[in-house]
């Protein structure tokens, strides 16, 4: 293990831990999220850590960690794939993001055959390590000072680009672009044949997978947001409110 090594493992620690005094009050519940969870479903995370804190700062959004939900494919209960500032990419379970605020991103017209794919592309990854020298990145920027807006995206990309280092939003970009899934594509738009300047076509083409960050599953077009309480056949009128008036209760005769 190189100096670096040594260096990037101790921050990773220290900035993986929950901040002091930071409690959060999920709108979800586990329970809720594994009733609707479907294998190929993103998680995304809105964690209370202080490297959290500067990728939600660079983000400017809600969403600092994303993983991927596989069901049962990889053996024994429900689990997600995902790439931890000290573990790497490795197996969690859904409980491992309790009780944190959370949203389900669902890639929409997979096939099958598009599942196992993506899957097979993250567990081959299993056991890669973090990209410590992103993780030295996003350090610089746990006290907020002005950065334009334009550049943060570029900010979060930095790293070795070693491949066989991760970051949770670059790890996910990749293995959908495997099976030419779409995030948040370019568009280019080209004369459909020549002469016609009005007939148009786009081409998509897939974004470098360096410069997605969590919130791109959130604010594509190609990911629906399924809400567990509304899954479930919410209803409003069921709802106990506290200021309903309370029913009166009878007396019996001559009280």
């Amino acid at each position: 293990m190189t100096l670096l090594d040594a260096l990037g493992r101790r921050l990773a620690r220290y900035l993986s831990a929950p901040r002091e005094g930071h409690s959060l009050l999920p709108p979800t519940v586990a329970e809720d999220l594994s009733g609707v969870l479907q294998v190929g479903d993103v998680l995304l995370v809105e964690g209370t850590s202080r490297v959290a804190t500067a990728i939600k700062y660079l983000t400017q959004s809600t969403w600092s960690h994303a993983a991927l939900f596989v069901g049962d494919r990889c053996g024994g209960e429900a689990m997600l794939i995902e790439a931890d500032v000290v573990a790497g990419v490795r197996l969690v379970p859904l409980s491992a993001f309790h009780p944190l605020h959370a949203r389900i991103c669902r890639p929409v017209g997979l096939s099958a055959a598009d599942v196992d794919a993506l899957i097979g592309f993250l567990q081959a990854r299993l056991g890669y390590a973090y990209d410590l020298r992103n993780l030295f990145d996003l350090a610089r920027y746990l006290v907020p000072l002005p950065v334009p807006g334009r550049w943060r995206r570029r900010l979060i990309a930095l790293g070795s680009g070693d491949p066989t280092r991760a970051i949770c939003s670059t790890l996910l970009a990749q293995a959908f672009a495997s099976i030419r899934y779409p995030i948040l594509p370019e568009v280019e738009s080209i004369p459909w044949r020549p002469g016609a300047e009005r007939a148009r076509r786009e081409i998509l083409h897939i974004r470098n997978y360096a410069l997605f960050v969590p919130r791109d599953f959130d604010v594509s077009p190609y990911f629906r947001i399924v809400k567990p309480l509304l899954d479930d056949g919410f209803d409003p009128h069921r709802l106990a409110w506290g200021d309903a008036p309370r029913p009166v209760e009878s007396r019996p005769a001559g009280a």
